[in-house]
């Protein structure tokens, strides 16, 4: 049995989360002081996130704002005024930690033009990385034809997208009392993934980089089921061949947050090939000590050699942001 550590080389974590000051102050005043139905909000500043990325040998984390996002706020007029400056913030971090953060923008979604608006500003102006999408927006799941703008806007721009899952419109009925990320999280990751591709927005939209997080949730254990049904005129509104299916999850790219275990990363690999798996850490809504363990598991995968854990760790992500490569 090999157990051996493939390599030491320094991680990129293309899933790690902020809560800048603004942010948490909103939080605070909408009273959420836990999340996704009971999940607690944690600390998190910039010298906690890099004292866990020394511990753990990871040079660059990617944040984003995690779920509600702004969501949680009742008007358009707010929503786009907290996404704005959380944007800002974000691209602050950015500046005062060279090298070591990235940041993803976030959108004041359902708002099309705001959100078209704030695309422009945060890649033109504030030059962040990528964008941070949930995985439904007031119920309203990603392949919805009024959201259709914003895709083609990020495929004209061959941006990163950061799937995050949130809870489904129906958790209150189906979440059997426990916090969301327990398992509605990797559902709603695949029930958002469906929507996309039976939306034909892949197939529209063919120079975004999408980042499915937490291994893809349930869709590597699925994936073969809906190709199997793909093909049937029930699968409206645009039925499509079963290779083609396949061919378009094996496109996506899938992180490792809370997923980099033995198990896991066998059902994934059934899926995606080792170019599109990616590292990743969830911090600081993981603790540091999951943080740890994820890590360590990743360091001990089995069935790959030392250049595909390092693919893994670092090389897939610099494709995606080359801009780190000389950090």
């Amino acid at each position: 049995m090999n157990t051996a550590y493939r390599c030491t080389c320094g991680l990129i974590d293309v899933h790690a989360h902020c809560l800048p000051p603004a942010y948490r102050k909103a939080l605070d005043e909408a009273g959420l002081a836990t999340l996704d139905g009971g999940y607690p909000v944690p600390e998190w500043t910039p010298e906690r996130a890099t004292a866990v990325m020394a511990e753990n040998g990871i040079d660059t984390m990617m944040l984003s704002v995690s779920s509600p996002s702004v969501g949680f706020l009742p008007t358009r007029e707010a929503r786009v005024r907290l996404a704005r400056t959380i944007n800002e913030d974000i691209a602050q971090l950015r500046r005062d930690h060279p090298g070591r953060f990235g940041g993803f923008m976030t959108l004041p979604l359902p708002y099309v033009a705001e959100s078209l608006a704030e695309i422009d500003y945060a890649f033109d102006q504030l030059d962040l990385d990528g964008i941070v999408i949930e995985t439904n927006s007031d119920g309203k799941y990603l392949g919805d034809p009024s959201l259709a703008p914003i895709f083609d806007r990020l495929n004209e721009r061959q941006a990163t997208i950061f799937l995050h899952p949130t809870a489904p419109a129906c958790f209150s009925a189906v979440g059997l009392g426990r916090p969301a990320p327990l398992f509605e999280f990797p559902c709603d990751t695949a029930r958002t993934v469906i929507d996309l591709v039976f939306s034909n927005t892949f197939k529209r939209c063919p120079d975004i980089k999408l980042i499915l997080p937490h291994a893809g949730g349930v869709l590597p254990a699925i994936a073969h089921r809906i190709a199997l049904l793909s093909p049937m005129p029930v699968m409206k509104p645009h039925p499509k061949a079963s290779e083609e299916v396949i061919a378009e999850f094996k496109g996506l790219y899938y992180d490792l947050a809370m997923s980099a275990n033995q198990p896991g990363f066998d059902v994934l690999r059934t899926l995606a090939p080792i170019s599109q798996i990616l590292i990743g850490t969830d911090y600081p809504f993981q603790p540091a000590a999951n943080v740890a363990r994820n890590i360590d598991s990743f360091r001990r995968l089995e069935g790959i050699d030392a250049n595909e854990h390092e693919a893994i760790a670092r090389n897939n992500a610099l494709r995606l942001f080359p801009r780190f490569a000389a950090s």
